[in-house]
């Protein structure tokens, strides 16, 4: 029985690193597609800009930040919500040192596509790992509990750091609109396959 307990424990964390990792892999890819960024991803690119720091440094600082909104929310973190925070950005930092932005349009069409994928399919592993959402989850569930429809939370959040980021001069084009619209189809449809969350 102890034995099963820990094989679950360690998929659970398993699901937290991969389900990260595949985040900050198609936030890169994103970003090097140049076509225009989520509302999210405006934002970390505006601050980037305006504060000379890395996209990824952006992801961690926006993180830390936004967690600490959770306090008069009543939200707790989990060890899902720091290796969030943290792994995220820093994945995105190496794949956007290691890649570059390709020249042909319908490659950067394909970054598109392949980001929104792997952005949809580790957002559902690691928040199916029951270990902890993500800061920017953690305050539309907080919100939730205030008595806000959770889909109205989510666009009031979104919208907000979509005019931030491009008031800051985040990249925002055609793009932009699909990343926002297609992620949420994305971890619907793999959420089935990895959630953890009711099971003890």
């Amino acid at each position: 029985m102890l034995n099963l307990n820990m094989q679950f424990q360690a998929r659970k964390f398993s699901q937290v690193f991969f389900g990260t990792t595949l985040l900050g892999g198609g936030i890169s890819l994103n970003f090097l597609a140049n076509l225009g960024l989520g509302p999210w991803g405006a934002f970390h690119d505006g601050l980037s800009k305006i504060t000379g720091i890395t996209y990824g440094s952006a992801i961690i600082l926006t993180g830390i930040f936004v967690t600490l909104l959770w306090i008069p929310l009543k939200q707790k973190p989990g060890i899902g919500t720091i290796v969030d925070i943290f792994w995220t950005g820093i994945v995105v930092d190496y794949f956007i040192i290691i890649g570059s932005t390709p020249e042909l349009l319908a490659m950067k069409i394909l970054f598109i596509f392949l980001g929104v994928t792997l952005i949809g399919a580790g957002t559902a592993i690691y928040v199916g790992s029951n270990l902890g959402s993500g800061p920017r989850d953690g305050v539309m569930v907080g919100l939730e509990s205030q008595g806000l429809k959770i889909g109205t939370a989510r666009n009031v959040i979104e919208v907000i750091a979509l005019i931030l980021g491009w008031g800051m001069g985040g990249t925002v084009g055609f793009a932009s609109v699909f990343i926002a619209l297609s992620i949420g189809p994305v971890v619907q449809i793999v959420m089935p396959y990895v959630d953890l969350r009711d099971i003890k």
